[in-house]
């Protein structure tokens, strides 16, 4: 190979960040926000001619010079992220690529998962998942010979809007799985989340509360979910994500149901419902959307609950939330995620 420097970029030096950025924008990529880990190839005269970073577990924002193009530069840049993830104690990762890639990829031991026109999502590691769809067969005592609903939830915290859509489905269905949102980017961590969903849902007994795993809304397969903001990559990953419902959960769960509350506030939440009907409808499953339980004309939001709390309407709350999040949010821990929120200015 030629006579190539690999070094790591301080992600926190604004000289060395823009020097990437601008290496990126040239391929008319982005260097995303939450990258963690950062290299690059620099050639003989120090210019940057090849890079790529990661975010935790995602190998992400990857470029090569042209003229390097299947001279293995992309080999040498995933053999560090690997190194550098099992550092970490990192042993399954994720690659967002463009699909002309997907072939260089796949002769690095990664496994496509999806792919749409835009972008595509492959993984490499300890499981993959197939491996964790059956493991949620057997976890969950799932009898996949029955048809059946789904909702995937985030319940940042949940609220009495949750339940009433989660009440619905139960009612026009033989059983429904809720998939509570495993990415711990919101102020009610996950656990917390699933432990008032579980609770607030057990006198239903059709219905059965699971981890919504790496494979739905996480940061691999909607980044744009936690960034909330609105750009022409959006579109991809809420097809992305969309894809790998229909393509692996709905066929491997039997699901032939996918109930999403109506949106009147959230564009990010809307584009997805509309993606989700767009693309469901392929896999034979269908999408339907129920319309927000109400509280004096305006409809019930995680975020509406956010808000109150923010303002310290405590007493309020409670036409909004259920009694189990009631309970919660007068514990230690429920306190603290109010003061959190308190002083947060994140919609999340």
């Amino acid at each position: 190979m030629y006579d190539l420097k690999l070094s790591k970029i301080n992600l926190r030096k604004e000289e060395e960040r823009k020097e990437v950025e601008e290496f990126l924008n040239s391929f008319g990529l982005i260097l995303d926000k939450d990258v963690d880990y950062t290299i690059v190839l620099r050639n003989n005269v120090d210019k940057i001619v090849a890079t790529c970073s990661k975010a935790k577990n995602v190998f992400k924002c990857f470029a090569v010079s042209p003229d390097l193009q299947g001279e293995g530069v992309t080999s040498t840049l995933i053999t560090n992220l690997i190194d550098k993830s099992f550092e970490q104690g990192i042993y399954h990762n994720f690659i967002f690529t463009k699909p002309k890639n997907i072939d260089i990829f796949s002769s690095l031991n990664f496994n496509t998962v999806t792919k749409v026109d835009e972008v595509a999502l492959l993984e490499r590691g300890i499981y993959d998942i197939k491996g964790t769809l059956k493991n949620i067969i057997k976890k969950y005592d799932i009898d996949v010979n029955k048809k059946r609903s789904a909702i995937v939830m985030n319940c940042n915290p949940f609220t009495k809007g949750h339940r009433y859509l989660i009440e619905k489905a139960a009612m026009e269905s033989e059983e429904v799985l809720v998939f509570i949102v495993e990415e711990d980017k919101s102020l009610f961590p996950f656990k917390e989340r699933y432990g008032l969903v579980k609770k607030g849902v057990e006198d239903l007994k059709n219905v059965k509360v699971i981890p919504g795993t790496e494979y739905i809304i996480s940061s691999a397969t909607f980044p744009s979910y936690f960034l909330r903001k609105e750009d022409e990559r959006l579109k991809g990953f809420t097809k992305l994500d969309a894809n790998i419902f229909g393509e692996y959960f709905c066929k491997e769960l039997n699901i032939n149901n996918r109930f999403v509350g109506e949106e009147p506030y959230c564009n990010v939440t809307r584009a997805y419902n509309a993606t989700l009907k767009e693309v469901l409808i392929n896999y034979g499953v269908e999408v339907t959307e129920i319309k927000r339980k109400e509280f004096s004309g305006e409809a019930i939001s995680a975020s509406r609950v956010r808000e109150f709390i923010k303002e310290d309407k405590i007493e309020e709350l409670k036409n909004l939330i259920p009694e189990v999040t009631f309970e919660f949010l007068n514990t230690e821990k429920g306190k603290e995620i109010m003061e959190k929120i308190k002083k947060s200015n994140s919609p999340h």
